[in-house]
């Protein structure tokens, strides 16, 4: 298995590693079993979040007893010093550690502030003295915080989407972060579930070197396929590049990122999970998405006025509004076939 340091931190993560959001649908004994399957498969590298539900109580359940093979980071989406702590309190319970290697803050809409005494950052510093955590970083859906996280200095690792879809400004992050240092950990390397062919994402994602992917697997089918692409090891050959090419034409106006941009909606829809919510419905549990309140939040896509506000600020150039009527359309074909299965 071949490994890469994340920059500054010193921190030695596999390539490939597992993104353990999936996890979230599986039940306990499966999950545990899926984890240990990447660890005697030589996964060493484990990103999990506090906002995760039971991922971290999985991971933990699964490795504690190898605890000193792995690299675990873990994430806090809590924006005050006093929030970040009592997050990895609680992650070091979950995971049945006395400290986490790397905290990341979650999804941040702008970078932390180091200089506020109660931000978040503040409260990482002391969770680092106190010896729970050993480094800090940060992931964002935003390319704008993600470059100004790189030059700030603070962060040891970042964590961003990539994928063989991505925009040139996000791909061109990945050498920012080598340059500067940095750790670099590709979440959403298959854009959500957009991308399915593993041996082509692996070979996109070894042309660099410095990039950690981890991918989120929620079967042990999935896993295999991983472990079997990082034995054969393939390089990208021509037919790949002419794959890449034909998936980019057809797939890179589809992706939501998360980041926010699009809000607020003058008419109240709630563009971010809206947008995305095939992805939501099929890579973490469906059953909070199937209530009376995400119907009617979906539904509010029928009241859009076309004012394309949303497709004007998206630095992803996405057709906003179409994709918004794409998803209620599946939401509502999901919803029809999951409903009574609660």
């Amino acid at each position: 298995m071949k490994t890469v340091v994340l920059g500054k931190s010193g921190l030695v993560a596999t390539k490939p590693s597992l993104g353990c959001l999936p996890l979230q649908r599986c039940d306990k004994d499966y999950a545990v079993r899926l984890i240990r399957a990447a660890y005697d498969g030589g996964i060493r590298f484990f990103d999990t979040a506090n906002a995760y539900t039971d991922s971290e109580e999985k991971l933990g359940l699964a490795l504690h007893d190898v605890r000193g093979d792995i690299v675990i980071a873990t994430k806090s989406q809590a924006r005050d010093r006093d929030g970040v702590l009592k997050h990895i309190e609680n992650s070091l319970r979950m995971l049945q550690t006395d400290h986490i290697d790397l905290f990341q803050f979650h999804q941040v809409p702008e970078m932390p502030d180091p200089n506020d005494p109660e931000g978040a950052y503040a409260g990482a510093l002391e969770a680092k003295k106190r010896g729970w955590i050993g480094h800090i970083g940060v992931t964002s859906h935003r390319v704008g915080v993600i470059e100004q996280c790189i030059d700030s200095g603070y962060f040891e690792t970042v964590q961003f989407p990539f994928s063989y879809i991505s925009a040139e400004r996000d791909l061109a992050l990945a050498g920012k972060a080598k340059a500067a240092n940095v750790g670099y950990i590709a979440m959403k390397g298959l854009a959500g579930g957009l991308l399915t062919n593993t041996r082509v994402c692996h070979a996109f994602m070894k042309k660099y070197d410095n990039v950690v992917p981890i991918w989120g697997v929620q079967t042990l089918e999935e896993l295999q396929q991983w472990l079997q692409a990082a034995e054969e090891d393939p390089d990208l050959d021509e037919e790949m590049e002419a794959f890449i090419a034909k998936e980019r034409e057809e797939l890179s106006g589809s992706f939501c990122r998360s980041c926010g941009y699009c809000m607020p909606c003058p008419m109240g829809i709630e563009i971010r999970n809206c947008a995305r919510m095939n992805m939501l419905l099929r890579r973490s549990p469906w059953q909070q998405y199937m209530t009376d309140e995400w119907y009617a939040k979906m539904h509010q896509i029928e009241n859009c006025i076309g004012c394309r506000s949303c497709a004007s600020k998206c630095p992803y150039q996405l057709d906003t509004p179409n994709l918004l009527k794409y998803m209620l359309k599946d939401y509502d074909e999901f919803y029809a076939s999951h409903k009574d299965l609660i």
